[in-house]
């Protein structure tokens, strides 16, 4: 599998020119500051694996990444312990059911059965080892930005917006821990799990952290080693098989490739060996993914021939 950056930039404009207009889908509007991003903002960027950049339009715009961190902390769980004890603790499993679901902590009490669903994520926070709250959140925020080779940075607004309407996700903290399924205090694993999905990324940015894993876990950009390949691998089959939800296995079958949403409108593509697309637009489906970011990436990724499904008659 390989890329043409000329062919690539085309075609990405073409998808860009394609659904830039359409009015599909309505920003998340549960969390008041996403329901404030300005709904017709849309970029598209491609990373590749030898640091080459292609940006369309909006791409230097700061969005919350929400979901999409959950890739990031699971990339630092799986260094710091292993990808056997994050398994064996968290596990690997789509659960059938929406990303808030406390019905799957109820049907699987053993464990949380994948790192990208909110109870997942919360109990993979809880691994990282630290001292106490605030180191485990500054370790966190380090590696998003080492994985993005730029300065993150909290967003207080986000945070505090997501802060006074996380009540859910508090109830699922603590039904954890009466299944002994979180690692720290469980509320302390909330915090600094609302605080993670509260970070500000651009659309370069998130197609940087894409490029990381899709280079075997080398950042292009920096040239750091982050996550070892065999983590980097691990983190791209939890992607291919939870990271847009309910909708995961449609987008295995329309478009092949690894990729993880997130409510405040960005999208991450994978293509491994090749690079990173992501997409930025925060009209959401039922589903809670980008509608015009998933068009935008299934023209680009059809169009190249990425699906890693695909194979030829010899």
């Amino acid at each position: 599998m390989s890329c043409c950056k000329k062919d690539v930039a085309a075609v990405m404009q073409q998808a860009f020119d394609l659904y830039k207009g359409n009015k599909d889908g309505a920003n998340a509007s549960y969390i008041p500051f996403l329901a404030s991003v300005p709904s017709d903002l849309c970029g598209l960027a491609f990373v590749s694996v030898t640091g080459e950049v292609i940006k369309i339009q909006d791409v230097d715009y700061k969005y919350a990444i929400e979901s999409i961190s959950k890739i990031m902390t699971l990339g630092l769980a799986l260094e710091q312990s292993g990808a056997d004890a994050v398994h064996s603790k968290i596990g690997a499993d789509p659960t059938g059911l929406p990303f808030n679901s406390v019905m799957a902590l109820e049907l699987h009490d053993d464990k949380p059965l994948t790192p990208l669903v909110n109870a997942g994520a919360m109990a993979t926070v809880s691994l990282i080892e630290a001292d106490d709250k605030e180191q485990r959140w500054q370790k966190i925020l380090a590696f998003q930005s080492a994985l993005a080779a730029a300065d993150i940075e909290l967003s207080e607004d986000v945070n505090q917006s997501e802060q006074t309407t996380n009540a859910h996700n508090r109830a699922m903290a603590l039904l954890l821990e009466s299944s002994n399924r979180i690692y720290s205090d469980p509320l302390e694993a909330c915090d600094v799990y609302t605080r993670q999905c509260s970070t500000l990324f651009n659309t370069v940015e998130l197609a940087t952290v894409g490029a990381t894993f899709a280079n075997g876990g080398k950042n292009p950009v920096s040239g750091k080693q982050l996550v070892s390949p065999e983590n980097a691998a691990h983190i791209l089959a939890e992607m291919m098989m939870e990271g847009l939800y309910d909708t995961s296995g449609d987008w295995a079958y329309d478009v092949g490739l690894p990729g993880k949403s997130g409510v405040g409108g960005g999208l991450l593509t994978i293509i491994p060996n090749v690079g990173a697309l992501a997409a930025f637009s925060p009209r959401l489906d039922q589903f809670g993914n980008s509608v015009r970011g998933q068009l935008m990436i299934k023209h680009v990724a059809q169009t190249m021939g990425w699906n890693l499904f695909n194979s030829k008659q010899h």
